[in-house]
């Protein structure tokens, strides 16, 4: 009898710690909606970002709401197919990242600032932290970025929200390397433009070197099979990885 109850007590602290160590994991990953359109889907970024941080042993949980075209005042209005606000409801997430349409800040101004402001109330509301990806220029017509950048700056100190200098970094790679395509089209991000996009959260969300984020990067499929999502060009991510490092990149502090 005494050796069963010692058994029972050895079952029970074995089941302790497994919990312990369960909770310990749960804390240690971080859940982050991405919202918008096809500048957050090209190529898989949530997916990419979820990978970079995969291979160097940390947990970034992604998943998506997004649709092609829409703006945030769609996804406020559940038009066009979105899902956000309900994915808001129902969803644990610690941040929100919301990409606006690409001409949001700069054809409809009134427009980006008052659902801006709707959803960063509704996410803060929720228990997360909205964050803003500052999109970028158009390859045919770098002079977008001023005025974008102008715009998210003011969202960001009327709100006291974080963004993810998206633009800013894209306009200093083709500084430094016209040669490296970053467009797919006139506006939508290569893989090269995805993979300098995931440098850029990664390092937001973790403040570490990207400098071991791989060249080959991968995801599981349905089936838990080995599914590729992007191929780079060693020379080339080394670049990319060194132009994140040497920005000011980082999650920072709300007051």
């Amino acid at each position: 009898m005494k050796l069963r109850i010692n058994r029972i007590k050895q079952l029970f602290s074995i089941a302790f710690v497994c919990l312990s160590l369960s909770l310990v994991a749960q804390s240690d990953t971080t859940k982050i909606l991405f919202v918008g359109n096809s500048f957050t889907y090209f190529f898989n970024l949530p997916q990419v970002v979820s990978s970079m941080a995969s291979s160097q042993d940390t947990v970034l949980m992604t998943r998506q709401s997004t649709v092609g075209g829409s703006d945030l005042e769609q996804h406020w209005k559940s038009e066009k197919g979105t899902k956000t606000r309900a994915l808001l409801e129902t969803g644990d997430w610690d941040y929100v990242v919301f990409n606006n349409h690409s001409l949001s800040a700069i054809s409809t101004p009134e427009s980006f600032m008052t659902y801006s402001k709707k959803f960063v109330d509704l996410v803060r509301e929720k228990g997360a932290e909205p964050i803003f990806m500052m999109t970028w220029a158009y390859e045919s017509n770098p002079l977008m970025q001023s005025k974008i950048t102008e715009m998210y700056e003011k969202l960001a100190a009327e709100t006291k929200t974080n963004y993810v200098p998206a633009g800013p970094v894209f306009a200093e790679a083709r500084k430094w390397r016209p040669d490296l395509p970053l467009f797919f089209d006139d506006k939508h991000p290569s893989s090269n433009g995805t993979y300098l996009l995931g440098l850029t959260f990664y390092k937001f969300f973790t403040g570490k070197s990207t400098a071991d984020i791989p060249i080959r990067l991968t995801t599981k499929d349905i089936n838990g099979e080995k599914l590729y999502l992007l191929f780079m060009h060693q020379e080339d991510a080394d670049f990319l990885q060194q132009l994140v490092d040497e920005h000011d990149i980082e999650l920072k502090k709300i007051n």
